[in-house]
């Protein structure tokens, strides 16, 4: 059984910092893409990041390049968002993913198999 649990959420101010962490367990993380989406009130699920399996390649939707860095710790089953410059529009309930079929790198959310319970991200103006 393939669990995502995500930690790290919280409230910060604008021009601040939080770092996610989301540490998976039933599944070789090594060979799965890892990606974090965020759903803010009344808005459909975005997808923010991804990383692929190696932790060779990431991917970041274009109002958080820069500002966010997404890594991966394939030894501790873990990926990483870390998120700096925060703006009120990043708030959000963040979802990590795993994607459904090895090796394979995408950020479309229909093809991640296994879904976190999500952690709210609040940023304060």
């Amino acid at each position: 059984q393939v669990q995502l649990v995500e930690s790290g959420g919280g409230l910060v101010q604008a021009g601040g910092s939080l770092r996610l962490s989301c540490t998976a367990s039933g599944r070789t993380f090594s060979r799965y893409t890892m990606g974090w989406f965020r759903q803010a009130p009344g808005k459909e699920r975005e997808f923010v990041a991804a990383i692929s399996y190696s932790g060779g390649n990431t991917y970041y939707t274009d109002s958080v390049k820069g500002r966010f860095t997404i890594s991966r710790d394939n030894a501790k089953n873990t990926v990483y968002l870390q998120m700096n410059s925060l703006k009120p529009e990043d708030t959000a309930v963040y979802y990590c993913a795993q994607g459904g079929s090895p090796y394979r790198t995408t950020v479309h959310g229909s093809d991640y198999a296994y879904w976190g319970q999500g952690t709210q991200v609040t940023v304060s103006s």
